[in-house]
């Protein structure tokens, strides 16, 4: 069923839609100097939309860079193949311990031939739905 959505992620349209605007209702304030009125109308308070989430965002982002420390950092994702990730949904604390000590095994060994790896990047958006292992670590 390509290109149908959810009921939930209607709903999560819907509200985003709606945010803002008259459908949620909304107050009038008014200028007791001049006499000037603005209406603000509700927000939808959902969690996906970029109004009212994001100035959330920006802080939680804020927060993250302040704690990193000033130097270099490079980014891995590893990812398992779809028939162990029918696996990883039944039995997710196994597998997913299983993905973070291969991972860092193989990211502190030794690299025999370090011109041999490459980075990949055209896979991320079809490796969405699998279960993955994402480490960043200082260069």
């Amino acid at each position: 069923m390509q290109g149908h959505l959810t009921h939930a992620q209607l709903k999560v349209m819907s509200a985003i839609e709606a945010c803002r605007t008259a459908d949620l209702g909304g107050h009038v304030a008014r200028c007791q100097q001049c006499g000037h009125t603005a209406i603000a109308y509700n927000s939808c308070r959902n969690r996906h939309c970029p109004k009212c989430q994001g100035s959330q965002a920006r802080e939680w982002l804020e927060a993250r860079q302040a704690e990193l420390l000033e130097v270099p950092y490079f980014h891995v994702v590893f990812t398992l193949p779809p028939r162990i990730a029918a696996i990883a949904y039944h039995n997710k604390a196994v597998i997913y311990d299983l993905l973070f000590k291969a991972s860092a095994q193989t990211l502190l060994a030794p690299d025999p031939d370090p011109g041999s790896r490459r980075t990949r990047s055209d896979w991320v958006s079809k490796s969405a739905s699998r279960p993955c292992c994402t480490l960043g670590a200082r260069r």
